[in-house]
């Protein structure tokens, strides 16, 4: 590994959002190291199975990540999980486990990572939501888990002293968003009515997302930490018309 090279550990970095993420530090010249429970296939990445899900695994997973690479500069908490259910319909188990990855996890890897991250001036980006702030129906426990990813980001930054921000994207063109518009009576239109809902005239891609995670992490950015960047296209900062 060259010296100057920096390590960035991305979660469910091998699609959707977590892919262009992974690929944008690549091209930075990073080593990145993806986890996620399937084997990822982006070119250039080193791969690690491991289930998120699975808590008290996370200690160990962080162990003989330093022990492979020597070195952890940048944490990417990117997988994360959305159960679509009516809060009444939804279950102490079903609401458990979206805490369980959308928060527990990251907060569990910022933990075990800190003394590297701290050693490296490293610095952690966590991949919140604009549902955070609101919501859409059936989404309880997705939007509490990233609220709450938003409140450890700043107190990360805050007690800890490693920069630590988020970024919440708002709609953006990636596999599971596009298998929902397939479902719709009248996708067409119904892509054309989203478009409208923003006014950058378009729907986000991953790219918009991962060029600003590359950026967060730069250290070029130093005095940037603790805060939550909205990537929406506009979308929140429109007023509904009568």
């Amino acid at each position: 590994m060259a010296m100057n090279k920096r390590v960035v550990v991305v979660t469910g970095g091998g699609s959707g959002i977590g892919a262009a993420i992974s690929r944008a530090f690549i091209a930075n010249g990073d080593i990145v190291v993806i986890v996620q429970r399937t084997e990822a296939s982006i070119a250039g990445a080193q791969n690690v199975a491991f289930d998120l899900s699975e808590l008290d695994g996370i200690p160990l997973l962080v162990e003989q990540l330093i022990a492979a690479h020597q070195r952890i500069d940048v944490l990417v908490n990117n997988a994360g999980m959305m159960s679509q259910k009516d809060t009444v319909d939804l279950s102490r188990a079903e609401w458990q486990a979206t805490l369980d990855l959308n928060l527990t996890a990251p907060f569990l890897l910022i933990k075990e990572m800190l003394p590297e991250l701290k050693r490296n001036a490293g610095s952690i980006v966590n991949i919140s939501s604009i549902e955070a702030d609101a919501a859409n129906p059936g989404h309880a426990a997705y939007c509490a888990s990233k609220a709450g990813l938003n409140g450890l980001t700043r107190g990360i930054a805050v007690d800890q002293g490693v920069r630590c921000n988020a970024i919440a994207p708002g709609w953006i063109d990636s596999e599971f968003n596009a298998e929902f518009i397939n479902q719709q009576p009248a996708p067409e239109s119904f892509v054309a009515d989203l478009q409208q809902l923003h006014p950058a005239g378009r729907i986000g891609q991953p790219e918009d997302i991962a060029q600003l995670a590359v950026w967060l992490a730069s250290p070029d950015v130093g005095f940037v930490t603790g805060q939550v960047w909205t990537v929406d296209g506009g979308r929140t900062a429109k007023l509904s018309l009568p």
